[in-house]
């Protein structure tokens, strides 16, 4: 019996050993493993928490336009700049020790581990709002001992690096929240449309709800189950001191209205115009030697939302209901902004850019490039050529080309540059390009920002040579501004994620002319005269159709081809251009076709000067005006048919009169004398 005891006895004390040493054993083990973990965390370093962020775009004005994420939408925002109530709601309900903890919580995980054991399989969650802030950043949402383990791991290397409102600011932009929306701010905009900073303690309890389940909790799909999950927030905030029970029952009690049905998942503003601030954002962070995919800019555009929407309504206006296509763009003389831009007439079913991606010809509306280089070269707007059906050869004599107008019909006598280019009669444009030759014109077209291929041969005066509106538009805009270089942009400053401004646009670089000034002015008055009747002859002026719309001065130049319709054209402070016509290059053959861009373009521009007094063309010194006979030449006085006003450099005013017979046998006249006739532009100003 004593034996029997002392067996016992000594096997007891035996397995006492045992256990002991294993025990010993196990916490060596562990401590080297503890150990070895402070090497590797401290020799890994830092963890990274960069993450996709939403490039945000906004209007001129600073208000939100739209945005371009990489699958995750998300907004980064300080948590300085969130509103309390939501930081605090997260951390009294997903991790109430968050500020005493170092990465985990040993008791909580003691007691998931032994419900784990007791269910045989990992049911319960233990982690820490920092542990789901490395599960966001770096791993799965697997249930698996190993994904735990390697979240632990993260977890701690996160808190060794990082402080508890830098963690707290992270978790709470990579957060899900359902609906494609992660983070606060993406998600506070999307349920509520306000910024996270203006959540009310209702909204932030509410909206702290969803992560625990997106497509169970989310307030838009069940509402039920997103209230009850606020009730237990509510109650954890009130057990941590964070409010008070009637603050609880106030945000309880309080209607929440979901303005998730606003939301606009896709870019409806301006959607061309965003694609083409994405083009130009992505040269421009490459000049700094930042690379656009590490998203996170703001992009401050050109965009004036106001003449966006003035654009839209006439395309709506005058668009015909067929399959023809436009593109539309208007730009600023002074600095090159672009304040509207239209792509096509649907983007969704199309959101290939005709403004700056369809090379087209660009028919007469490329005269007053020529015209720009002839001015250079020494002609006036008082240069006479005959107009008259003329056979030009090229290519040493190899070749023949015979233009005609287009209505068939010619002078029969010389027409001066004024007139020509009002109703652009085109025997006269090219004789201008046989006589200043073809190098003058290509070096003016390529000052003015124009890149298209133009071959040596007479039809290029014509605009046969396929170029962009986006440059055309351009290059109209640097004459508008007095000749000075003023490239295009879309953007006015880009800011990075973290506030830093990478880049702002400068006029430094657009200070020098591309064009003299007395020239550039000199141009823009005779574009005038595509609205004047007074130079209706054989042929009407271009723009008669809608100067009944006109109420202040625009100088412009419509251009035709067989499938082609331009207009372009500015104010002092506004240039826009139109393109129309079939993606395939069919024939405009309807008068709808053919009048929608004219029509669009008028209907633009009144709205967008709506309210405004109409203002005349700055004139630079060199320039002066005088009343000449539309026909002659000659100084106008009484007995004069047809009277103008035509601005000249100085050196250039002609000194006949009108009246005498020498000035009017060379221009041998063929039409009926009328009374003097006063019209564009001084009328406006009268």
């Amino acid at each position: 019996m004593k034996r029997s005891h002392f067996k016992r006895k000594r096997k007891r004390r035996t397995l006492m050993k045992r256990l002991l040493l294993l025990t010993l054993s196990f916490s060596v083990a562990g401590l080297i493993m503890y150990g070895a973990l402070l090497i590797y965390i401290h020799s890994a370093g830092p963890p990274s928490l960069k993450v996709p962020n939403a490039t945000v775009f906004l209007d001129r004005n600073g208000d939100p336009i739209g945005d371009r994420h990489s699958g995750e939408r998300r907004y980064w925002t300080k948590l300085d700049d969130m509103s309390p109530f939501l930081s605090d709601a997260f951390v009294a309900v997903e991790d109430k020790d968050f500020y005493e903890h170092k990465g985990f919580d040993y008791s909580r995980i003691a007691a998931a581990v032994l419900k784990d054991v007791k269910s045989f399989r990992k049911a319960e969650g233990a982690s820490t709002i920092t542990q789901q802030y490395a599960r966001n950043l770096f791993l799965t949402h697997q249930k698996t001992w190993t994904r735990k383990i390697n979240e632990a791991v993260y977890a701690r290397r996160i808190e060794t690096f990082y402080d508890k409102d830098t963690i707290l600011e992270g978790y709470l932009n990579t957060v899900y929240f359902g609906h494609g929306m992660y983070g606060a701010e993406a998600a506070s905009q999307f349920f509520f449309g306000k910024e996270v900073k203006d959540l009310t303690l209702a909204e932030a309890t509410l909206l702290a709800a969803v992560p625990k389940g997106p497509s169970v909790y989310s307030p838009v799909d069940h509402p039920d189950a997103a209230a009850d999950r606020q009730k237990i927030i509510l109650s954890a905030m009130v057990r941590e001191g964070y409010v008070t029970r009637d603050q609880a029952d106030h945000a309880l009690n309080q209607r929440v209205a979901l303005k998730h049905d606003q939301w606009d998942t896709g870019n409806k503003v301006a959607p061309y115009f965003l694609d083409e601030v994405w083009r130009e954002a992505e040269k421009l962070l490459k000049e700094e030697g930042r690379d656009i995919a590490e998203g996170g800019w703001t992009i401050r555009t050109t965009l004036d939302p106001f003449h966006q929407k003035t654009a839209e309504a006439a395309a709506g206006k005058w668009m015909p209901d067929n399959e023809l296509q436009f593109g539309f763009v208007t730009m600023e003389p002074e600095s090159g902004h672009v304040t509207s831009l239209i792509g096509g007439r649907d983007y969704a079913a199309s959101p290939f850019n005709r403004v700056t991606q369809a090379e087209r010809q660009s028919g007469s509306a490329m005269k007053p490039v020529l015209y720009a280089a002839a001015l250079e070269q020494g002609f006036t707007p008082l240069t006479f050529l005959k107009s008259e059906p003329t056979v030009f050869t090229f290519d040493d004599g190899r070749q023949e080309y015979e233009p005609q107008n287009v209505n068939g019909k010619f002078a029969e006598r010389p027409i001066s540059l004024a007139q020509a280019l009002a109703i652009s009669d085109n025997i006269f444009a090219v004789k201008t390009l046989e006589e200043i030759g073809y190098k003058p014109f290509k070096d003016m077209a390529a000052r003015l920002g124009i890149t298209g291929n133009f071959v040596d041969a007479p039809a290029t005066a014509l605009g046969t040579t396929e170029v962009t509106l986006y440059e055309m538009t351009g290059a109209y805009n640097q004459i508008a501004s007095g000749g000075k270089r003023v490239i295009p942009t879309t953007i006015l400053s880009i800011t990075d994620a973290a506030g830093e401004t990478v880049y702002r646009s400068s006029q430094e670089e657009k200070e020098r002319d591309v064009m003299d000034p007395a020239d550039a002015y000199v141009l823009t008055q005779m574009m005038t005269g595509m609205f004047d009747p007074v130079f209706s002859d054989y042929t009407p002026a271009t723009g008669l159709s809608i100067r009944p719309g006109q109420t202040r001065p625009y100088a412009a130049k419509s251009g035709t081809t067989l499938s082609d319709q331009y207009l372009i054209g500015y104010s002092p402070t506004l240039t826009a251009g139109i393109w129309a016509g079939f993606d395939e290059g069919s024939r405009l053959t309807e008068n709808s076709d053919k009048m929608a861009a004219k029509k669009m373009w008028i209907e633009f521009m009144e709205g967008a000067h709506a309210g405004l007094p109409p203002e005349s063309f700055s004139q630079p010194e060199g320039v002066t005006g005088v009343i000449v006979d539309v026909e002659t030449g000659g100084l106008a006085v009484d007995g004069c048919g047809k009277q103008r006003l035509v601005y000249l450099k100085e050196r250039n005013v002609p000194r006949k009169l009108c009246t005498d017979p020498a000035l009017r046998q060379e221009r041998s006249k063929d039409t009926k004398d009328g009374g003097p006739v006063r019209l564009f532009p001084f009328s406006f100003f009268d």
